[in-house]
């Protein structure tokens, strides 16, 4: 059998990046059952309304939806099941240290494969205000309007 190598996308949490400040992230691996795996081969998952913890020095995935597999027996699992993720002990005790602040919180970014391994992007992140939003968004069109202006103008000198 030959091995995967790469990355390959299956589900982001658009709306994170939008509804929080994500300070620092963390690649961790993900603890599945066999049909959980082979659903998330198949491209189903979603990360809304999904959060992690830190428990009595694990990390855990919770409120993420992997759909049953279509072709699974009684063996399926739980759809919203709470699935442990591994960091090593240097990460988890960062990760606790940096959610003692107030306002803190982990989200999960994206499930992806990296070499054939199930991955979890987990960022420590701090919820934006409304005016922090508009903000954000009129750096962005102002971004893009001077791009489209350098584009423009260079395209008018050749």
């Amino acid at each position: 059998m030959v091995k995967e190598t790469g990355t390959k996308l299956v589900a982001q949490n658009k709306k994170a990046r939008h509804d929080y400040t994500i300070h620092q992230t963390y690649e961790a691996g993900i603890v599945l059952q066999g049909t959980e795996v082979k659903s998330l081969r198949n491209g189903h998952a979603s990360l809304v309304d999904s959060f992690a913890t830190v428990d009595d020095g694990e990390v855990w995935l919770r409120q993420a939806t992997i759909p049953e597999y279509s072709h699974g027996t009684w063996t399926n699992h739980s759809a919203r099941r709470t699935r442990k993720l591994l960091l090593n002990r240097k990460e988890i005790d960062r990760i606790e240290r940096d959610l003692g602040g107030s306002g803190s919180t982990l989200v999960p970014l994206k499930i992806y494969f990296k070499d054939g391994y199930a991955k979890v992007e987990i960022g420590v992140a701090t919820g934006k205000r409304e005016y922090d939003k508009r903000q954000a968004l009129a750096e962005r069109d102002a971004r893009r309007e001077t791009d489209r202006a350098l584009a423009a103008r260079q395209k008018g000198r050749r």
